[in-house]
């Protein structure tokens, strides 16, 4: 079956995908967060990475493949931007006038006074809003006696690398104007040579023939292998033989050690994609939902630092049950109060921008 008919609509796993790779992330800090070390995370020592880290390479992943899909298929820019724009910060904000104003108020150990007049509790909200230069993680004295100190909403890291895809890519697609003629061939080349590009640096990185100071050229390659995927769907066949031979050369390689990292690269993209379009029926049920996956990843770290301050000395079993019920709840209110309704204003608010640059245009200089 070629990736190119399975493709076509939006009729897939993608949602179960990614609310397992945010429940994955949970767990990851749950370790983090009731232990005050990462460390005892399981896969940290056995892989040298962690569940949390795997669910982070399959949302970039994810994405490039469908953000790219969408630029590709509409050419359109201001589209991709708006669309963009409406699925990443009405929830952002949302969670952050909680984070700063309930949950931060809850539990700094100044007085509110202080709390509310202090410059960074304001620095912290408009700079995890507007993700421009990064994040910041603490709010003055929230957090301060839970085992992994100060920090309000860790997960928050990977928000500006994914805007920055974002930007890459259509950035790219405004610059290929000028070729009109073989835009889409030129930009179709691009993605697939930013692939291959950045997974030998990420290898050379690994390995230690390159400085890996950041993350950001790992999610590059996740990201942009994601695009160059969707690009060559046509010429990718998921079968039922490739997929379980790529599931057990990661099983092996993890259970031997050395080899596994290129074999994770080289496998991860081929067994994510077969499981998003190869198995149906019932599975797909779960679509009726909804998209819970971001409102998961965005709250569940604010969550389990509140039930470590309210639990002091919790499990690692315990804070996963109690963060689980509460964050799942969040994330189902975030999706249907403000993310969905949020992405069905898209139409109106694109008209509204294409009329105000139509307006622009008009006015004399």
């Amino acid at each position: 079956m070629k990736l190119s008919d399975l493709s076509k609509g939006r009729d897939n796993n993608f949602n179960l995908i990614r609310i397992a790779a945010a429940y994955a992330v949970l767990v990851t800090h749950s370790f983090a967060l009731a232990l005050g070390t990462g460390d005892a995370e399981p896969l940290r020592h056995t892989l040298g990475m962690t569940l949390g880290s795997i669910a982070v390479d399959v949302f970039f992943l994810t994405s490039g493949f469908l953000v790219t899909a969408s630029l590709l298929t509409k050419q359109d820019s201001l589209d991709f931007v708006v669309a963009r724009v409406l699925r990443i910060f009405p929830g952002l904000l949302v969670m952050l006038l909680l984070s700063v104003f309930v949950v931060g108020l809850g539990f700094t150990t100044l007085p509110w006074q202080n709390y509310l007049t202090d410059p960074h509790t304001y620095k912290y909200f408009a700079k995890c809003l507007t993700l421009v230069r990064g994040v910041d993680f603490e709010l003055p004295g929230v957090f301060t006696g839970n085992p992994y100190r100060n920090a309000v909403n860790g997960s928050l890291w990977t928000l500006p690398h994914e805007v920055a895809m974002y930007l890459i890519l259509v950035v790219a697609w405004l610059a290929l104007f000028p070729v009109q003629r073989h835009r889409t061939r030129t930009f179709r080349l691009l993605l697939i040579l930013s692939a291959l590009v950045s997974g030998a640096r990420v290898l050379a990185g690994h390995y230690g023939l390159m400085d890996e100071a950041t993350p950001f050229p790992r999610l590059f390659f996740m990201f942009f292998t994601g695009a160059a995927i969707f690009v060559l769907r046509e010429h990718i066949q998921l079968a039922r033989p490739v997929f379980l031979a790529a599931l057990a050369a990661v099983v092996a390689t993890g259970l031997q050690g050395g080899l596994f990292f290129p074999a994770y690269l080289l496998c991860l993209p081929y067994i994510l994609f077969y499981m998003a379009y190869v198995p149906s029926g019932r599975i797909r049920n779960y679509n009726r939902m909804g998209d819970y996956s971001y409102g998961m990843y965005i709250y569940a770290f604010p969550v389990q630092q509140s039930v470590a301050a309210l639990i002091p000395q919790i499990s690692v079993p315990g804070m996963l049950a109690a963060s689980t019920i509460v964050t799942t709840l969040l994330a189902a209110l975030s999706w249907h109060v403000v993310e969905q309704p949020a992405m069905g204003l898209k139409s109106a608010v694109l008209s509204a921008v294409r009329d105000l640059i139509s307006l622009r245009r008009r006015l004399p200089r």
